[in-house]
């Protein structure tokens, strides 16, 4: 008899592996056929003059690199405003916050804000940075809306990894005589980063990759040249790309898989970039 059940057991174990693997492969193959399709269709385009180059022909020839230029704005502006801000935000929250009503309740709010559509933090910015405050259609209201959209991605991400350090580092590093700043600044966020990278990321790949609230507060449907102050409008990719796909005919098909590939490429190097990071804290971590 327990035999039998050591070998039900056994054969359970094996179609429950069987399935969860062939879930991953069904979650996967998808994702790597989307990107070798992009790169099969837009990998013609791909040449200097299509990434340094300014558009022409109603965008129907010369190249991106305004909107190269701008997404790349776009996103160090998210990355100057949300992340000092969410980390910040996350510590206090994590380290000096008790744990009461109140605080629950901000960090539900926080959690909903995460699930917000993108369109409605678009109407946010139009309203408040390019109406209320007279910042115009510029980078500078295109990069604050991006970074309220970010927050909350940022906040929850690098809570978790700083409530994921043992409470042990703290005790050992106060008992030296270390302040609770100290602590923090010194122990728990280098042994949090790996994590905090990781909410960084996301939230910066999420900005880099929206269309529309850029649309509502700083992105131009055509601009050949290079903004030349944060409260210039500027081309960004993901709203060139939706242009170019549904405002212009007789646009050439690789050009806008072309512009789909160099936004992946954009997208997936700031991923590598935060990966070869991770793995160096995670690689230097006490636990």
């Amino acid at each position: 008899m327990m035999k039998f059940l050591s070998r039900h057991r056994h054969a359970t174990q094996k179609v429950g592996f069987a399935l969860i693997t062939l879930i991953a492969f069904a979650t996967v193959l998808p994702i790597i056929g989307t990107v070798i399709f992009i790169l099969v269709q837009g990998g013609s385009a791909i040449s200097w003059e299509f990434l340094t180059g300014f558009p022409r022909d109603g965008m129907r020839g010369g190249g991106i690199l305004p909107a190269i230029v701008g997404t790349l704005y776009l996103t160090l502006g998210v990355a100057a405003f949300s992340v000092p801000l969410g980390i910040a935000a996350a510590i206090y929250l994590a380290e000096y916050a008790k744990d009461n009503r109140a605080t629950r309740l901000i960090r539900l709010a926080i959690v909903n804000l995460a699930g917000i559509p993108s369109v409605v933090y678009g109407l946010f910015g139009l309203g408040l940075f390019v109406v209320f405050l007279r910042l115009g259609s510029s980078i500078l209201a295109a990069s604050l809306t991006l970074s309220i959209m970010t927050l909350p991605v940022i906040i929850s991400a690098t809570e978790e990894a700083l409530r994921s350090v043992p409470q042990s580092f703290r005790t050992v590093s106060i008992s030296l005589g270390a302040t609770r700043w100290q602590t923090i600044r010194k122990v728990i966020l280098k042994e949090a980063l790996p994590g905090i990278l990781t909410g960084v990321i996301l939230g910066l790949e999420r900005a880099a990759g929206e269309t529309a609230p850029i649309l509502f507060t700083g992105a131009a449907f055509f601009l050949p040249r290079l903004p030349h102050s944060p409260f210039d409008a500027t081309m960004a990719l993901p709203y060139h790309l939706f242009v170019i796909s549904t405002q212009v005919p007789n646009m050439p098909i690789q050009i806008q898989y072309g512009t789909a590939l160099v936004l992946l490429v954009f997208v997936l190097t700031m991923n590598v970039i935060a990966t070869v990071i991770r793995s160096r804290a995670r690689a230097k971590r006490q636990w």
